[in-house]
């Protein structure tokens, strides 16, 4: 049999060769992006549907009886009903364990970008300061150690773990926070509640799912030390916007690095683009996406591929 793959969004792996994902028995078509319009009609005619951020939900599926699989360009799976997908008898395979040194590195480059005064550093000496200054060096901008603080991590699986090696690295004390509705904690884990009240840093790494949509809202953000740093990779709607701007404008929180908005790409009335503080960072999506870690999740895609075509083949 040939299958027929689609790729709805290949262009949001950028430049990454894709060739792998060319297999002798497949015809292989290629889309930059689609809009939720084009989904059906280009998949109506597809065995294998592959998606990084494109949505195929139940009404969508519904629309797609030939399709048997859908691989996803990613680690999370928010994008697809996977439980429609099941009652359809559509295999749904994601990518794990490719960006497990790339986000990890994301955190910290927010991280160190707050703690140091990267940012505001470099425009002073851009504006003539440090040039005008009477002194060898601008200290204008306080600086924090990272030795010796505690980071809790919200969400332990590779990336979360891998985050809490870098920590660990840099002499901070590490703390895994347990599940929000947990009413006891495991073994070496900690109530979120008792984990948020010794955080100096709080690294976000769970899924996006209904219980964690909104985990840092204005009670859990209160349960903070004042000048807590909370740096966010994984979902933005992890993040109640309104209440992650009121706890920086307040000062109760002394900073804040994000990676992820709840859309993406953003709208221009956005609020957490428009509030102008300078104690948020924020970069656009760009944590997993390394020339190495794209290699390794077009790899990774292909394999999938590979194994699903096989197992049809056992039959």
């Amino acid at each position: 049999m040939r299958y027929n793959l689609v790729f709805l969004d290949a262009a949001t792996l950028g430049d990454a060769d894709l060739s792998p994902l060319q297999q002798a028995n497949c015809q292989l078509a290629l889309h930059d992006y689609s809009d939720p319009a084009d989904v059906v009609v280009r998949l109506q005619h597809a065995d294998i549907a592959i998606v990084n951020k494109c949505v195929l939900d139940a009404t969508t599926l519904q629309q797609l009886p030939r399709l048997k699989a859908i691989m996803i360009a990613a680690t999370g799976t928010d994008n697809v009903d996977i439980k429609a997908a099941a009652q359809a008898g559509i295999l749904v395979k994601n990518v794990r364990n490719y960006a497990e040194t790339a986000v990890p590195q994301q955190v910290f480059a927010l991280l160190l970008a707050l703690t140091n005064q990267l940012l505001g550093y470099h425009q002073a000496v851009r504006a003539g300061q440090w040039a005008n200054s009477k002194s060898f060096c601008l200290l204008d901008y306080p600086l924090m150690e990272l030795a010796n603080k505690t980071m809790v991590i919200v969400g332990y699986g590779a990336l979360g773990q891998a985050t809490a090696r870098l920590a660990e690295a840099f002499g901070m004390e590490v703390i895994v926070a347990e599940r929000p509705d947990a009413l006891s904690p495991r073994p070496g884990r900690m109530l979120l509640r008792d984990a948020f009240a010794a955080a100096d840093v709080v690294s976000l790494h769970c899924p996006l799912t209904e219980e964690t949509r909104h985990l840092l809202n204005t009670e859990r953000l209160s349960w903070l030390k004042a000048g807590a740093i909370i740096i966010n990779t994984a979902r933005g709607a992890l993040i109640e916007p309104a209440a992650l701007i009121a706890a920086l404008q307040q000062g109760r929180l002394k900073a804040a690095g994000l990676d992820v908005l709840a859309q993406e790409p953003p709208t221009a009335e956005d609020a957490l683009l428009n509030c102008n503080l300078p104690n948020l960072l924020i970069t656009p999506h760009t944590g997993w996406a390394t020339a190495e870690a794209r290699a390794r999740m077009v790899t990774k895609i292909a394999n999938n591929i590979t194994e699903f075509i096989a197992s049809r083949l056992d039959r």
